[in-house]
């Protein structure tokens, strides 16, 4: 090769060489050089074939306007083509195809070969590179994905769950906080600090409570109640401590999962326990008591026959009223043992009107110290018809809400009596016990009708009352519910089903 060849060669390789590193796609680059080689060799096209780092084929970059396809392996070239294999460590990464109207001078094909050589670093490079970034792209779909089903398996999550780190700005929000008591979305939430969010706790307590997490690193769990649309349910705080790196608490998971209805479970089971206790304590006390209570009945009937009072008078009605409660107490020492047994005994039902059973119990109340202090309104509907119930069973219920009134009342107030259809119903009645006393608290509402329960002070009462009052109405076919506000009261209802007309199935 002439000395002017050599410099014109070396011109082209400088030129080809300085395409290559220009800032730019791969296929941008390898368009520059066939435009180079194109222009400086005798070529009607050239042609660089090149590997990618997915799939077999190679890929064709043309100097001329034919689009040629990718294809999966080359054919042989024609006799008018210069292939130059484009070749790095042993591996083939591509090849230099010149289509030339004839014959190449050797100085052109050396210039050619001299490409193919700067070509071989330069695709290897971009393989690698290639390579590189569909193993990121891998990856990060592969992380991508996982974080997606991590997300998923956290919104699938029965449980609230929150995640709070060391500044207290919440992290991870999942669909059951969403859709919770705060109903905030999570891009209502994230990043900012917790304590601008549950707003119900004072941030005083709730910052308390995660340091002694971020600090100690120990687990803990406490349960709260929380009323929302008038329902009060019951929660189950864990609070768990998370470490990203190292030994150090960098996080706070908190959980929070509905128990209501494992509490309730529970409840029942300790009812169960408790009306168990009841049965051996009501098999003692009959044993005890009817003796006691006989001999009383006797006493009466002996008085009433040497004092000979005349019907109607204060002591006949006295002596009435002991006699009756003599009984009462005899038979309600019998119902307790029977209320405690799977299968309670069922008393004769009769038609009674709503005005008896209420002038009865009041009748049986009218000389109770408790009752002397309150004034009691009537407030009884006109027409209703009877109730098919056991007379004295209902009586002893009534009773039984009446003196808890008059407990809740000390300092005297107003018992209100009222009776009507159920709103809504065609075939119920209602009677409501309605006072001005102290009221229950809200912990306290699911828990007055459960055996031995009691507020009052010992001596006071057993907390079996309201129990048995339960029950006796149950099973009378009816429903008791209650509201209370404290300090405004408490209405008791009763709902017993109407007798039906003659001839209706």
């Amino acid at each position: 090769m002439s000395e002017a060849a050599a410099g014109w060669g070396l011109g082209v390789l400088r030129e080809v060489a300085q395409a290559l590193n220009r800032d730019m796609p791969p296929e941008g680059n390898l368009r520059a050089v066939a435009a180079i080689l194109d222009h400086y060799l005798p070529t009607t096209r050239v042609t660089i074939w090149r590997r990618r780092a997915v799939g077999p084929s190679l890929h064709p970059v043309s100097s001329g306007t034919t689009v040629l396809p990718p294809v999966d392996a080359l054919a042989m070239p024609s006799a008018d083509t210069l292939r130059i294999p484009i070749v790095r460590a042993g591996h083939r990464l591509g090849a230099l195809d010149l289509l030339a109207p004839g014959d190449l001078a050797p100085a052109h094909r050396e210039v050619a070969e001299g490409v193919g050589e700067l070509l071989g670093p330069f695709l290897d490079a971009v393989l690698l590179s290639e390579d590189l970034a569909d193993e990121l792209a891998t990856r990060a779909r592969e992380v991508r994905e996982q974080r997606q089903f991590t997300n998923l398996i956290i919104d699938s999550l029965p449980v609230g769950l929150y995640v709070v780190d060391r500044n207290y700005q919440i992290q991870v929000w999942n669909r059951k906080r969403e859709t919770g008591t705060q109903g905030l979305q999570r891009h209502q939430v994230l990043g900012r600090r917790i304590f601008d969010v549950l707003t119900s706790q004072p941030a005083d307590t709730l910052r308390a409570e995660l340091d002694a997490v971020l600090d100690h690193g120990e687990l803990n769990q406490e349960e709260i109640n929380v009323t929302k649309g008038g329902e009060t349910r019951v929660y189950r705080l864990t609070r768990v401590p998370m470490r990203l790196d190292g030994d150090g608490v960098s996080h706070v998971i908190t959980i929070g999962e509905d128990v209501t209805e494992q509490r309730e479970t529970q409840r029942r089971i300790m009812q169960s326990e408790k009306l168990a206790a009841v049965g051996q304590l009501a098999a003692g006390v009959m044993h005890e008591i009817n003796n006691p209570l006989a001999t009383i009945g006797a006493c009466v009937a002996a008085i009433d026959a040497r004092v000979g009072s005349a019907e109607g008078s204060e002591i006949a009605e006295y002596l009435e009223i002991i006699e009756k409660e003599v009984e009462r107490c005899t038979g309600i020492v019998d119902q307790l043992l029977d209320f405690s047994r799977a299968q309670p005994k069922v008393g004769r039902a009769e038609p009674a009107t709503l005005d008896q059973l209420v002038s009865q119990t009041l009748f049986l109340l009218k000389h109770h110290a408790r009752f002397k202090r309150l004034t009691v309104e009537q407030d009884l509907a006109v027409g209703l018809p009877p109730v098919v119930v056991d007379g004295e069973r209902i009586i002893q219920a009534f009773m039984a809400i009446l003196l808890n009134a008059a407990d809740a009342m000390e300092r005297g107030g107003t018992l209100r009596i009222r009776t009507g259809w159920t709103p809504g119903r065609q075939d119920e009645l209602f009677i409501e016990f309605a006072d001005s006393g102290s009221g229950i608290p809200p912990e306290d509402m699911s828990k007055i009708f459960e055996p031995f329960f009691t507020t009052k002070p010992p001596g006071r009462g057993t907390g079996l009352g309201l129990t048995i009052t339960f029950g006796i109405i149950e099973e009378q076919g009816g429903r008791i519910t209650v509201e209370s506000e404290p300090g405004r009261g408490t209405t008791f209802r009763v709902c017993l089903p109407a007798e039906k007309p003659e001839g209706t199935p």
